[in-house]
């Protein structure tokens, strides 16, 4: 555990170090050294346009409605019948090891860690059903994520002039999920998750 502690430590630090950084100069950036050859593969976005256009223009035929489809189907959660706030860890195992170049151990596989020591979460989720909808929108920051437990996400996003998203269910297993509305927001290593219950008049729903 020591070694993993200070490879750890290492990986860190250069990350740190990477990140502080700065720039390099702009004559640094124009200098030429050694022989250069033009770039001969063919531009990303021109290749994905140029095979777009080959496609039948009715193939969404193919695949059906939306509402038929897996990726557009949500977790399905129950409705909040009174205001809490609880939290949770959301611990994560790995299910393989991860190693440096050399081979040493970083990270074995079974290692258990809580991801919000490492990183932080500028961004909120408000969680809720298509009928809380409006609420959602009043409540929700420009940054943070609307997820849906049922509906049309894509239909109704362009109905409200705003991103939304479906509640996946390994998110509602991770996060410990049972009702909506919902949000969900970092404090410090864990994930407060409030459960609102909003009145008639401020749900506004959507249809």
């Amino acid at each position: 555990m020591a070694e993993t502690s200070r490879c750890s430590r290492m990986v860190a630090l250069h990350l740190a170090v990477a990140a502080a950084t700065p720039l390099c100069p702009a004559q640094a950036g124009t200098a030429t050294i050694g022989r250069t050859w033009p770039i001969a593969e063919p531009d990303a976005m021109a290749e994905i346009e140029a095979r777009a256009a080959k496609q039948p223009k009715d193939m969404a035929r193919n695949f059906g409605p939306r509402s038929a489809w897996s990726a557009m189907q949500a977790a399905s959660l129950g409705i909040t019948t009174q205001a809490r706030t609880r939290s949770v860890v959301p611990f994560y195992t790995l299910d393989f090891d991860i190693k440096l170049p050399d081979g040493t151990m970083l990270y074995p596989k079974g290692y258990t860690f809580n991801p919000l020591t490492y990183v932080s979460l500028p961004q909120r989720l408000v969680i809720v059903h298509p009928r809380d909808l409006g609420w959602a929108i009043r409540v929700a920051r420009s940054a943070d994520f609307i997820l849906l437990t049922a509906g049309d996400a894509l239909a109704l996003g362009e109905k409200v002039g705003r991103p939304l998203f479906i509640l996946e269910e390994r998110v509602k297993g991770r996060l410990g999920l049972t009702v909506a509305p919902v949000i969900v927001a970092q404090a410090k290593q864990r994930l407060l998750l409030q459960e609102i219950v909003p009145t008639t008049g401020q749900r506004g729903e959507a249809q």
